[in-house]
């Protein structure tokens, strides 16, 4: 009995050490995890500073972000420059109105020469104050109010300054690794807006229309471009494009959105909106055009529905032109309920491929039937959150993000007046992140879709706006060098060629991680 059990241990012993030499290992058996990626390397590192904000601000700061496609040129200028173009040109500062005004200056009536502001810190910072949002409180004046007296009061420093206007948007639009933007402003210096006033109005909006380009509208076209060709070489020059020391401003693409002062009477609006349809017919640079000023204001809301009609009626004329509008920068402290359906008549009537702010879309008529369009036809949400919450004093739940990210519809994030507001576009993937607990490959997301919905020309290098890359660089890594047929591609069509561009920032910022 004894040597019987010997003899079972024994075979039991010697199958223990069988299995152990010859059968694969639990660990051999299971499959060993994929490594992670750059990206997911990245959205890791991204969570485990989520609640240090000096290291999300480090990390934003570099993360690439695409394009900027809804910013004010003169709201993107901050007042200290404002300030330093006055004291050049000899204006004078209005003490009691804390306002730039045309010489001749007379100190003793309370109007100095601007350059006294240099000399006068006090006086330096009530202007800084005036001129842009910093340090406001709201009280007596709402933040409505102030945000948008400040372009009367530095208005004039504008003149004359539009290249140095836009250099210091690019740098600072470069130093927030943004690549591309679309910036707002008129480069007919408003030569359009008088030739309308000087003409009347017409009901017959194609009689207006022959009457304009008859009357003189063709060559105010003409000469806007002839200022912008004025207006890059300048802006070139000092940013020193082309040579050893250029300026990071030189990396990002800049393009032109006509601006329309909706504020105005109808037959000038009606004439801005026509030059603005034939020069972006004419000028490749001029991507597209918009309507600005207070939404809230009378003659925009008086006017808004002959407005959408101006664009209509032009729309069929210049069908290829790009249309985005401010639109739902509205609340109902500001108007009564039954004015806030601009978001949807903007996209049924005024054909806007993209909509600025649409913060009141949750008080429009059936809501969710118009997210579903916007998420359906692809219409764009310019998200601009700091100035949301200048002026609407709208942030948090109440901001509508959510929703448009609930239902599909596409977002990218905006600085609308960086100048204005003392912040830039690393200030708004912060708020982003910060409010709405947003993960990287949602901040991601938003930066590609910032030229994915650009009015950018040429294919996209995303085959129907999804993650899968067209055919010609689908193989192609950005990484490394590309195949012929993805580089006459991206040769072919502009706007795939800044998206391989944001592609490869991406692969460089995730390395790091």
């Amino acid at each position: 009995m004894l040597v019987s059990r010997s003899l079972k241990a024994l075979r039991i012993c010697l199958l223990a050490v069988f299995v152990a030499i010859c059968a694969p290992s639990a660990w051999s058996q299971k499959k060993s995890a994929p490594a992670a990626s750059s990206e997911q390397k990245t959205a890791r590192y991204f969570e485990s500073i989520r609640t240090q904000p000096l290291l999300l601000h480090a990390f934003l700061q570099q993360m690439p972000k695409g394009g900027d496609l809804h910013s004010h040129l003169s709201g993107a200028v901050y007042a200290e420059s404002f300030i330093k173009f006055a004291a050049q040109d000899g204006l004078c500062v209005d003490r009691a109105a804390l306002a730039l005004t045309q010489p001749p200056c007379d100190p003793a009536s309370g109007k100095p020469p601007a350059n006294v502001a240099l000399q006068d810190s006090t006086l330096y910072g009530h202007l800084l104050d005036a001129f842009s949002m910093r340090q406001f409180i709201p009280g007596a004046e709402s933040g409505h109010d102030h945000f948008f007296a400040t372009f009367g009061k530095f208005g004039p420093a504008t003149n004359g300054h539009t290249a140095e206007m836009l250099v210091e948007a690019r740098s600072r639009a470069a130093a927030g690794h943004l690549q591309y933007m679309e910036t707002m402003f008129n480069p007919d210096g408003g030569a359009a807006a008088h030739l309308g006033a000087s003409l009347g109005w017409n009901d017959d909006l194609s009689k207006l229309r022959d009457q304009l380009l008859s009357g003189g509208l063709p060559k105010i076209v003409a000469e806007a471009s002839k200022f912008l060709d004025d207006t890059e070489k300048k802006e070139q020059d000092e940013l020193h494009c082309g040579q050893p020391q250029a300026g990071p401003g030189c990396n990002v693409q800049a393009r032109y959105l006509y601006q329309v002062a909706r504020g105005l009477p109808k037959e000038m609006v009606f004439a801005q909106i026509l030059a603005g349809f034939e020069m972006a017919s004419k000028d490749p640079r001029v991507v597209g055009l918009n309507l600005v000023m207070p939404e809230d204001a009378y003659l925009p809301v008086h006017d808004f529905n002959l407005h959408m009609r101006m664009l209509d009626f032009l729309h069929n004329l210049y069908p290829k032109v790009h249309i985005t509008l401010h639109a739902g920068e509205l609340t109902q402290n500001l108007v009564p309920p039954e004015e806030l359906f601009h978001v949807r008549a903007s996209i049924d009537i005024g054909h806007a491929e993209r909509i600025g702010h649409g913060v009141d879309v949750m008080q429009e008529t059936d809501p969710e039937s118009l997210l579903r369009v916007m998420a359906r036809e692809n219409v764009l949400v310019e998200i601009c959150l700091t100035s949301n919450d200048v002026i609407l004093n709208v942030t948090g739940a109440h901001h509508p993000l959510p929703i448009y990210l609930k239902f599909g519809v596409p977002v990218a994030l905006a600085t609308d007046d960086p100048g204005v507001s003392r912040g830039d576009i690393t200030q708004e993937f912060e708020r982003a992140a910060e409010t709405y607990h947003l993960k990287y490959q949602d901040l991601k997301k938003f930066a590609r879709a910032s030229l994915e919905y650009s009015f950018l020309s040429g294919r996209s290098l995303w085959w129907n706006r999804n993650a899968r890359r067209a055919k010609e660089c689908d193989r192609d890594n950005p990484s490394k060098d590309i195949s012929s047929g993805c580089e006459v591609f991206l040769s072919n069509n502009e706007k795939a060629r800044q998206q391989w561009e944001l592609e490869k920032a991406f692969v460089e910022f995730e390395s790091k991680f």
